[in-house]
């Protein structure tokens, strides 16, 4: 069972698509944060779900969050991936998986495919919203509406 509303969000560092350090610290207290956990780079429904974040982009920074994909793959990988979709937020290279164990977000069908999770994480690095499902459609939304009953 993944980390609950009302849990501290743990604190991390990783490296973003262009190879920059990413601090969560950094980020507490100045942002909301939309952070979601994602399988895999240019597969169907990763691609669906970050494209809904990158088309809602603007309703996100509007409502004062940031927006920050994770996945296990590398820095070249995101890279690649938010230049040929055009994702303006951030994506962290998790190699090792560190920080989706530290949020203990499950793995799917028999942990052959790593999980799906989205959080909503307010200024005070308290988890909001916990959405875990596989299926990459609604990951957005439900993000989107946890902001809104926030603000």
């Amino acid at each position: 069972m993944g980390l609950k509303v009302g849990d501290k969000v743990p604190h991390f560092t990783l490296n973003d698509q262009d190879g920059n350090l990413f601090n969560i610290s950094d980020h507490l207290g100045k942002h909301n944060l939309v952070v979601f956990f994602y399988p895999k780079d240019n597969t169907p429904g990763c691609t669906m779900e970050v494209c809904s974040f990158r088309d809602s982009y603007e309703e996100f920074t509007e409502l004062g969050a940031m927006v920050i994909g994770i996945s296990a793959d590398s820095e070249n990988s995101h890279r690649k991936f938010a230049s040929k979709y055009r994702l303006p937020f951030t994506l962290l290279a998790d190699r090792q998986n560190k920080v989706r164990k530290l949020f203990k977000v499950e793995g799917k069908m028999f942990n052959l495919l790593p999980g799906r999770e989205t959080y909503v994480v307010d200024k005070s690095g308290k988890i909001s919203m916990v959405f875990n499902s596989i299926n990459a459609t609604q990951h957005m939304k439900k993000a989107l509406n946890a902001l809104k009953q926030q603000n």
